[in-house]
């Protein structure tokens, strides 16, 4: 269950200093998740073991659980929100076999684990906790001790998914003893900032909007357990948007050829504008899942563009005359200008009237010229901004 660490040529380059990758996505399971489930479980005794075991899991918890279950022989049941990519349900199938069956309940893990808590409380199996536990939160704390072992000298930096808070915890309760000199920062989603907001509250508190595609890290609310050891341990936490996270999985992909999840690009998605390493340092960045559904790839493209600036949508309402579509692409798109996307809102009146037009610039530079050039033209354009209730309907 060990994993390598490799240096990344393209994120060292980008802060002006040494960055390791910890391989979480080379684990069994392709998630560092493996760590904590199989600890707890390890512990269990021969009644422990004989009642079986439950979980709730986004997806890559279950797997940990799954495979633990078929290691052990004992019997397992993994509760999943809907939200779970098809991809992490066949893999909990596949690496469970017949010992484990999969339940799918609710719409958020946080609904997934009320089940699973309902299940344990009916029918006398352990619950085996994705971070909140401590058992699970030593086990995941383990990935970092072994990148400490596998580096010829301490980073000076460490960087860390977060969700419910187990990895962190686990981490920088070990770090504490050994290397307590050593600056850890969290990082969360930002549209699923559970750890945050039990600091900012003084205890876990439950968020009342939570965005669900960084799934593996899209915990409503932080751990009763991980929060006081996080909020003990000074670590920073820094969030970063959902767009940024894209970005950084295609970069992983083109560069370094690692295909990450969203959970598993947070860390280094925060490397550069959102944590900035000292020039000359070294930091480590956990990369802690590789259970990417390629079916999403065309919605992580898509937010990528529009975090960067150059994918961006207008509503046109084109003149009631013959040629206004030719005028609009021949003087108001430039040279590196594409049309991804050309949609009459009336589908009655093709030729007239409005239509949601999608377009890719070749930099983020030429979009004022573009707008420029919208501003002159005969048709009114409006554009849809990002957090209008249309946009919704895009992604």
């Amino acid at each position: 269950m060990s994993t390598p660490v490799e240096v990344s040529t393209r994120l060292s380059e980008r802060v002006d200093g040494r960055v390791w990758l910890k391989r979480e996505d080379l684990q069994i399971g392709r998630s560092y998740k493996l760590r904590g489930a199989y600890n707890l479980m390890a512990q269990l005794d021969e009644p422990g073991r004989a009642a079986g075991v439950v979980c709730a899991s986004a997806g890559n918890h279950g797997q940990g659980l799954a495979y633990a279950c078929r290691a052990l022989q004992v019997q397992g049941r993994v509760y999943l929100p809907r939200t779970t990519p098809r991809q992490k349900r066949d893999r909990i199938a596949a690496l469970g076999g017949d010992m484990v069956q999969v339940l799918v309940v609710g719409d958020t893990y946080d609904e997934a684990a009320a089940a699973a808590a309902q299940d344990a409380q009916r029918s006398g199996a352990t619950l085996v906790p994705a971070f909140d536990d401590p058992r699970t939160i030593a086990g995941q704390g383990t990935a970092v001790r072994e990148a400490f072992a596998q580096l010829d000298a301490a980073p000076d930096l460490v960087v860390l998914p977060v969700g419910g808070g187990g990895l962190l915890a686990g981490s920088v309760a070990w770090l504490r003893e050994g290397h307590p000199s050593v600056r850890v920062v969290g990082v969360e989603p930002a549209g699923a900032a559970c750890m945050a907001a039990a600091l900012a509250a003084g205890g876990p508190v439950t968020l009342a909007e939570l965005d669900g595609f960084v799934d593996g890290a899209a915990v409503r609310r932080a751990g009763d357990l991980t929060y006081p050891i996080v909020r003990a341990s000074g670590a920073e936490l820094v969030a970063v948007d959902e767009g940024r996270v894209c970005s950084e999985m295609i970069a992983l992909y083109q560069s370094e050829g690692i295909i990450a999840e969203p959970a598993g690009a947070l860390a280094t998605a925060a490397l550069g504008d959102v944590v900035r390493p000292a020039p000359g340092t070294t930091t480590l960045c956990l990369l802690s899942g590789g259970n990417n559904d390629v079916s999403r790839y065309g919605e992580i493209v898509e937010r990528a563009l529009i975090h960067e600036g150059r994918k961006h949508y207008f509503l046109v309402d084109f003149p009631q005359e013959p040629g206004a579509l030719r005028r609009f692409l021949d003087e108001v798109l430039g040279p590196d200008d594409d049309i991804t996307l050309f949609e009459y809102v009336k589908r009655n009146n093709r030729e007239t009237g409005p239509a949601l037009v999608g377009i890719e610039l070749g930099s983020p530079d030429d979009l004022p010229a573009l707008l420029e050039r919208m501003r002159l033209a005969p048709p009114h354009i409006q554009p849809v901004a990002p957090d209008s209730p249309l946009f919704r309907f895009l992604l």
